[in-house]
């Protein structure tokens, strides 16, 4: 069984970053991903995808991603329930085990910086992978720039 999503978004808040009763940080965020229409002239809508990023990830994200944020996502998506005021609530949301800056960070600029739970940073914010069961020729291929005019929901 396959359950992988990929998103590209904005965010539709600042990213509050919390810390579980074991010191371990967690951040739930909001993407707005603009849907294609397939109409002339129709209207553009967006669909709001509720997503939970944990320990590193939450953390790149809190620091490096503002509200307006283009934001790139990689996970599954999860469902849970709990009791609620009005009854059993359920949440259907993707549990992020990637996160990537596309644009829009706080800093003004538009470098793809990201986060993904076989990377570390150094002091000066290149990443460097750590990763090395990749059977791939992908590990040194470098990110691509992606400007705003290539993007359809910008």
């Amino acid at each position: 069984m396959i359950n992988r999503v990929i998103l590209v978004g904005r965010l539709t808040k600042d990213v509050e970053l919390r810390k579980t009763n074991s010191n371990t940080s967690v951040c739930s965020f909001t993407l707005a991903c603009n849907r294609r229409y397939a109409q002339q002239g129709a209207q553009q809508t967006a669909d709001f995808i509720n997503c939970i990023a944990w320990r590193q990830s939450a953390e790149f994200l809190a620091k490096y991603a503002s509200k307006g944020a283009i934001v790139g996502v990689e996970g599954r998506i999860s469902t849970r329930s709990y009791d609620g005021q009005n009854g059993k609530v359920y949440v259907t949301e993707v549990t992020c085990d990637s996160v990537q800056l596309i644009g829009g960070n706080r800093n003004g600029s538009s470098n793809n910086e990201g986060y993904t739970n076989n990377q570390t940073f150094t002091p000066n914010n290149e990443a460097s992978y750590t990763n090395d069961s990749l059977d791939d020729d992908f590990s040194n291929t470098p990110s691509l720039d992606i400007s705003s005019d290539d993007l359809p929901f910008y």
